[in-house]
């Protein structure tokens, strides 16, 4: 028997455990007052309660409700809500700490022990207690419920175990139902039995047999029997009847007090743990000790058993231990139609085509009584198998099977042979090899089990596996699986992975599966490597199907994984299992009963997704037809895989639909969903594709639906249509808009517009000059004399300006798009324009492009939007593209013919040369530094903003970005250079590497602007020096201007990091000093509020962590102001650190200004010492300050007022300035960055 460990966990001293019933939950009461609730599974925290004042002893499940309860040393029961995370209400009655709690299964009852001597029940629905149990008198230590009758049992440090009837408290509190004459009798004379006690619940059996309290006690979920465990180190086993119950038998072994004992569910077995830092198992009719766990360092205080599942938990000194005692995955091995496995110490034969199960050899002597066989592995030609069990180190068994199965399971043989070994596998019909992992030695032995050869492995093996030959064995090592030759003794082939544990090979042997804890690793036949699949949690087994897709189960999935490595969930699972077989839409599989399932599941997903890896496009359309594949997660897949053009004929919402047809350029579908949305943004975005593709038609009609004027007319310049441009023209002028009015004069050309617009507006000067630059001499003097001066009254015109001319149209292309390249049509969208009855394709639009533009331009998206009156013609009547017909050609006789003839002849003679491919472009240099790197500094260098911005937010809380937006476009541009090339091009923008010394590109880095030596040296200085001067506001933006320039830099030594944060700090303090002392200087001296607001400002600003010549001058201004409001005693305390950092005669002169040691402003010590001694006549304050010298604290960010030690507080996850709760939530006013209290990660400056 092992402990196999489950879940492990840190934490406080753990007094009380209770499984979830159903799901993979486990609460953990703490001792110091904290509950823990678990996923197990997962290994995550998932949430906290802090409500009890003291140690949490009890703690319980409702088996039904979404509650749980709790009980602790303040006395209080607690019913919880998980869903809410909230406490629904407190119990109160017990006078003594609560030591468990726990629901009944059926009621709506809590049992509670209590030291005060007492067993409560409450009725957790009304929030009474119905029911207190006298009669021990010591502390209660335990109490639970009969899993199925109205019993109680109690243990108590008495020495007693008490069994209680509670028989009459059900019969009372029970619904209203026909009674029978005893059940009227018994309410009838309810009243007089109160008189000498309550019969609610009387004592049935008292059990005595401890030397010393008893701990636990606990019935067998089925028998009547009882167990309990006490501090006289023993376990006793009780059993009762109606009429009595007497002590069966002690177990002993422990040495020191056990702390629980409990039935096993499943097997008779009991299970103990223990002060003595052990847990026990015992044999239940035998009594004696079957196997002992120790832990080094950790005493075990209580212990559970899940209620459904094979596992148990026990909480610890240092936290808890989720543990099964006994391997639940079944011993199996598949070959062809039959599955070979273990079930019951039998070795059964499924068989898959008629899905008979019959019993063939019995193997109850094998491995022994609760250890089970650990791997199988089939001989078909010998008809025989080799058992493996971890019995004495792991040991090996060959058993013969008969020839025909059925009926009873049969014996074994007398030639069973066996032998140690921890792996045994056949290679060969009359041979099979066999790990001594001791030893580390391969042995080769024949069917009499004689070792024919030995082999040394290249490295340390933990497990072998077949290799699908007769002379090649995979040997999984800690790092690696190695296909190793036995006849050459060499090393075929070797891949990386993590400890394999299972070897799952495809049919035809060409791929095999390694699999480990968390990860699938596949390969082919000479392991290499096809892809590696990760799971955060367990894997438990897979099997290949026809398709030669890999299906694997993990706790709660069954996924699939494709051999290019993508994977997915087929279907959720309730408890796990073992795949055995997979065919066609049916799973097959064990359950960790031993039982043979049949799942059925859908595997048209990944058989959709196989298909167009391998490019067959026939079998995709076949699926699309006649299934209904859709949802968001095959829609992203096929974005992702590059076939947006499938995912458009998946999709019915409009939305999508839009944002597919932009990905794949389809612009007629795009139109049509932009169309029935009829959204701004959607209007924008499509008229940017558009204006890609050079269509500039609907670029048009996109920028009227939004009325993009500016933009518009840019595109009536660009596109050479000046009629329209005129029409735009008279539209700003009914608009009112001046720039849209000179804008569009300025593309016309006309000058008389911008002359009249410009004196429209007052704009008289620039009138003149426009006028008189393009000679129009008698406009220019009508505009001096409205001005009233003349000619020789304007001096300093510039002489070399040019005139400003609208760019000259050399192709006018207003009446069509742009031409494009023309391109072969996709096979998808082949199929899909010629198969109208498929149900999933889209609806394809007939309607040419430009007639919806010709419906849009027609009224400009109506004329009452623009402001023309009905007057006004038609503002883009001329749009309309006309292809008039030559007369007699309406029925197309020959054109037709002489068409489909021209395109034949021409595509024979082009070949498959006429289609264009375009090219794939190149990876972008700044997406690489986005990926190399996890610093926001890199990504704002490489332009990724955005990244960069949700980097700081998780990483130091930001929310305010304007700050470094300066910082941000400097870094930027730093990382670029530019070269000049043609006229009519673009410069060459080049990229400018910190690393400009590597070549891998998963390396290379931008270079940055801020370094952290720099601003040591220069920025900090500079600060220092601006303090010192006196320029506190100017100081004060240079300290956040550091505190700024910090998140955006990188340190290449890991020892700088700590540095950074003192400099971080620094920066905080002297932000929050001066903050202070420029308030201070606004409060005026007229009223004694402002003097004593002044003094305390002046004081706290002394406890600023500053430099020693910036504290000597504030401790000097705190000391002359307290002076001067006659707060002789504080002024005197000031003096007296002042005098303690010896300050020289001249302060200033060590803090970077060349005074006269004469003058007498600086004479510090001097004025120190004066005060002091006047102070010591007169030691009293006139005024009494907020501030205590001796009590540490640290100054509020926004009050700025002490927040003393001991007192709550929140801080910026940036500066780490500290604030008062209230300001959660709020901006810190130190950095300017970042959210106060929010939750971060950490700011990451090293890689």
């Amino acid at each position: 028997m092992q402990m196999l460990t489950k879940f492990e966990s840190k934490s406080n001293r753990v007094k009380g455990i209770a499984f979830h019933p159903k799901r993979p939950w486990i609460l953990a009461s703490l001792h110091n007052g904290c509950i823990q609730l678990w996923d197990y599974r997962m290994g995550t925290l998932l949430e906290r309660f802090d409500e009890h004042d003291g140690p949490v002893r009890g703690i319980a499940f409702h088996p039904t409700q979404p509650l749980f309860v709790s009980g602790g040393d303040d006395y209080k029961i607690k019913v919880w809500n998980y869903k809410t995370r909230k406490c629904l209400f407190t119990l109160n009655g017990h006078l003594d700490y609560v030591r468990t709690v726990f629901f009944h299964h059926e009621y709506p009852w809590i049992l509670s022990a209590s030291d005060d001597q007492t067993i409560r029940i409450w009725n957790w629905q009304s929030r009474n207690c119905i029911a207190i149990l006298t009669g021990h008198n010591h502390y209660v230590m335990c109490a639970q419920f009969h899993p199925k009758e109205d019993l109680v049992v109690s243990a108590s440090l008495d020495q007693t175990v008490r069994v209680w009837d509670i028989s009459g408290l059900r019969k009372k509190n029970a619904a209203p139902s026909t009674m029978t004459f005893e059940d009227s009798l018994h309410r009838a004379t309810a009243a007089q039995a109160d008189i000498f006690g309550s019969t609610d619940a009387i004592v049935k059996y008292v059990l005595e047999g401890h030397d010393r309290g008893v701990n636990w006690a606990t019935f067998h979920p089925s028998l009547p029997l009882i167990v309990s465990a006490g501090d006289d180190r023993q376990i006793k086993l009780w059993r009762m009847n109606d009429t009595k119950a007497w002590e069966v038998d002690t177990c002993r072994g422990h040495f020191n007090n056990v702390s629980a004992a409990l039935f096993h569910p499943r097997q008779e077995l009991i299970i103990s743990d223990a002060e003595d830092k052990t847990i026990r198992v015992w044999d239940m009719s035998k009594r004696t000790l079957v196997q002992t766990f120790r832990r080094e360092h950790d005493r075990f205080w209580v212990l559970t058993a899940h209620p459904e599942l094979n596992l148990f938990a026990a909480g610890h000194d240092n936290g808890l231990i989720v543990f099964k005692l006994e391997r639940e995955r079944p011993a199996y091995a598949v070959h062809q139609n039959n599955l070979f496995y273990v079930k019951d110490k039998n070795l059964r034969v499924f068989d898959f085509s008629n899905g008979s199960d019959l019993p063939v050899l019995s193997v109850r002597k094998i491995g022994g009584q609760y250890v089970q066989p650990r791997a199988l592995s089939y001989n078909p030609a010998e008809r025989a198998v080799i058992l493996t069990t971890p019995t004495d180190g792991g040991s090996f068994d060959l058993l013969n099977l008969p020839k025909e199965f059925g009926g009873e399971p049969r014996e074994p043989s007398g030639d069973g042979k066996r032998g140690s070994g921890t792996s045994a596998i056949y290679i060969t019909r009359n041979r099979f090899a066999v790990l001594d992992k001791t030893r580390q030695q391969i042995e080769i032995r024949d069917l009499s089990n004689v070792t024919t050869k030995s082999v040394k492995p290249p490295a340390i093996v933990n497990e072998i596996f077949s290799a699908g030959s007769s002379n090649l064995l995979l040997l999984s090592t800690p790092t690696s699986v190695i296909l190793y030759d036995i006849q050459q003794r060499q090393t075929v082939a070797e891949i990386s992975t993590p400890p394999v544990k299972y070897v799952v090979w495809s049919s035809e042997h060409t791929q095999v599966a390694l699999l480990s804890k968390h990860t699938i690793t596949i390969a082919n036949k000479t392991l290499e490597q096809s892809c590696l699949i990760h799971e955060t949690i367990r894997i438990k087994s897979g099997a290949w199907d026809d398709a030669g897709i890999f299906v694997y189960s993990t706790l709660n999935h069954i996924k699939y994984a494709l051999p290019q490595g993508d994977n997915g969930i087929i279907r959720t699972l309730d408890q796990p299992v073992y795949l055995t077989k997979v065919k066609g839409k049916n799973v097959h599989c064990l359950d960790r009963d031993g039982k043979t399932r049949v799942i059925s599941i859908d595997p048209t997903e990944y058989r959709f997704k196989l298909a167009l890896i391998k490019r067959n496009y026939d079998e995709v359309l076949q699926i699309i037809r006649t299934s209904n594949l859709v949802g968001q997660a095959i829609i992203a897949y096929l974005q992702k895989k590059g076939y947006p053009e499938i995912a458009l004929h998946f999709v019915r919402d409009d939305k999508t639909r839009f944002d597919l047809a932009l990905e794949c350029g389809n612009i007629d579908v795009a139109l049509e969903t932009a169309k029935s949305m009829d959204r701004e943004d959607c209007w924008s975005k499509l008229g940017s594709e558009a204006l890609r593709q050079g269509n500039h038609q609907v670029v048009e009609m996109a920028y009227q639906r939004i009325k993009n004027f500016d933009r518009l007319s840019f595109l009536y310049l660009a596109t050479g249509n000046f009629e329209k441009l005129r029409k735009m023209l008279k539209i700003a002028e009914l608009r009112n808009d001046y720039m849209s009015r000179f804008h569009n004069s300025l593309y016309l050309g006309d000058i008389e517009e911008r002359i009249r617009l410009l004196k429209e507006v007052g704009q008289l000067p620039l009138a003149y000059l426009t006028a008189y630059s393009h000679g129009l001499i008698e406009e220019a003097e009508s505009i001096l004399a409205t001005a009233g001066i003349t000619a020789e009254d304007i001096t300093g015109l510039p002489t070399n300006g040019k005139l400003l001319k609208p760019p000259t149209q050399i192709i006018k292309q207003a009446d069509s798009n742009w031409p494009l390249l023309t391109v072969s049509r996709s096979f998808f969208d082949s199929a899909f324009a010629t198969n109208d009855s498929n149900p999933l394709a889209a609806p394809l639009s007939f309607t040419n492009a430009n007639d919806e533009v010709e419906e849009i331009g027609g009224d400009w998206a109506g004329e009452d939007d623009l402001g023309f009156g009905g007057d006004t013609e038609n503002v883009v009547d001329d749009q309309r593209i006309t292809s008039p017909l030559e007369e007699g050609s309406g029925w197309d006789i020959d054109a037709d013919l002489n068409v489909q003839l021209d395109t034949e002849i021409r595509d024979l003679a082009n070949g498959p040369q006429g289609e264009f491919v375009p090219p794939t472009s190149g990876t972008n240099e700044s997406e690489v530094w986005t990926h190399n790197s996890p610093l926001a500094a890199d990504h704002v260098a490489a332009g990724s903003f955005e990244t960069a911005m949700q980097l700081l937010n998780r990483q130091v809380g930001a929310v305010n970005f304007e700050p470094l937006k300066t910082h941000f476009l400097k870094a930027f541009q730093a990382t670029r250079t530019y070269l000049s090339c043609n006229v009519s091009l673009p410069p060459l923008a080049c990229h400018v590497r910190r690393n400009h010394e590597e070549t891998e590109a998963r390396r290379v880095l931008p270079v940055l602007t801020n370094n952290f030596q720099n601003i040591l040296s220069v920025q900090l200085q500079e600060a220092y020096k601006t303090t010192t001067q006196g320029k506190f506001q100017d100081a004060t933006i240079q300290f956040r201007n550091i505190l700024h320039s910090i998140l955006l830099i990188a340190v290449s030594k890991k020892s700088e990091v700590d540095e950074v944060q003192q400099l971080i700090e620094v920066c905080r303090e002297y932000v929050i000093g001066l903050t202070m002392e420029q308030t201070r200087r606004k409060y005026p001296p007229d009223n004694p509020e402002n003097t004593k607001r002044a003094l305390e400002l002046a004081a706290y600003f002394t406890h600023c962590r500053l430099q020693p010549a910036h504290l000597q001058l504030s401790l000097r201004s705190a000391m002359t102001l307290n002076f001067k409001a006659k707060n002789c005693l504080t002024a005197s305390m000031f003096a007296r650190r002042l005098l303690e950092l010896a300050p020289p005669q001249n302060v200033s002169t060590q803090a970077g200004i060349s005074m006269q040691p004469s003058s007498p402003k600086f004479l510090f010590a001097h004025q120190a010492r004066q005060i002091q001694s006047i102070s010591e006549k007169t030691p009293r304050d006139e005024i009494t300050l907020d501030y205590d010298q001796y009590n540490p604290f640290v100054i509020c960010g926004i009050s700025n007022t002490p927040i003393y030690k001991g007192s709550p507080s929140v801080e910026c996850p940036y500066c780490h300035a500290s604030y008062l709760p209230e300001y959660k939530g709020r901006l810190c006013t130190v950095c300017d960055i970042s959210q106060i209290g929010a939750n971060s990660t950490g700011l990451k400056i090293y890689v």
